[in-house]
């Protein structure tokens, strides 16, 4: 098992973390979570993962489209897609860690567990972002439902959120 993935001579001068999900959508957790990393790194990368067994909500291209309108004014965001391993598309765009957000215990238990496989992995801690209390409801899961049961979901996204963009 790898201990860490930098040493002292090689470790990065900028400091970029990696936030991969699905992201199918975005909400205002996810926000929230990429605008408080933000001050603390030069960079955010978001991950959209594919799956290719998978059927998304919304198209990969149209999520990737839709988180960078969502981040327009932020320069320090970058968003990209990945396929295979979270870890080995982490460090191939110069990741020193991973965040996350979690709702709950059993986002911790989760993640917890995903933090030390991608540790093992590539060497990479994991840095956890505890959603702020009026958000801890709010997940892609939840959105789906709600928009495919004709609710209004705006409440939920971003306030620039392309909502032209959702399926009807």
């Amino acid at each position: 098992m790898r201990t860490s993935l930098y040493t002292d001579e090689n470790r990065p001068e900028r400091r970029v973390a990696f936030f991969a999900g699905s992201f199918d959508p975005f909400t205002r957790g996810h926000e929230d979570i990429v605008l408080r990393a933000l001050p603390l790194f030069d960079e955010v990368v978001i991950a959209i993962g594919i799956n290719p067994d998978k059927k998304g909500f919304l198209p990969i291209a149209v999520r990737k489209q839709w988180i960078e309108s969502c981040l327009l004014g932020h320069k320090n965001v970058r968003v990209v897609t990945f396929d295979g391993l979270a870890a080995n598309a982490a460090v191939e765009h110069g990741a020193c860690c991973f965040i996350k957000g979690v709702r709950s215990a059993q986002d911790y238990e989760y993640e917890m567990q995903m933090a030390q496989v991608n540790h093992d992995l590539c060497g990479l801690d994991t840095i956890l972002f505890y959603t702020h209390p009026g958000l801890a409801h709010i997940s892609s899961t939840v959105v789906r439902q709600l928009h495919a049961l004709g609710q209004d979901i705006a409440p939920y996204l971003p306030d620039i959120a392309p909502l032209n963009l959702l399926p009807k």
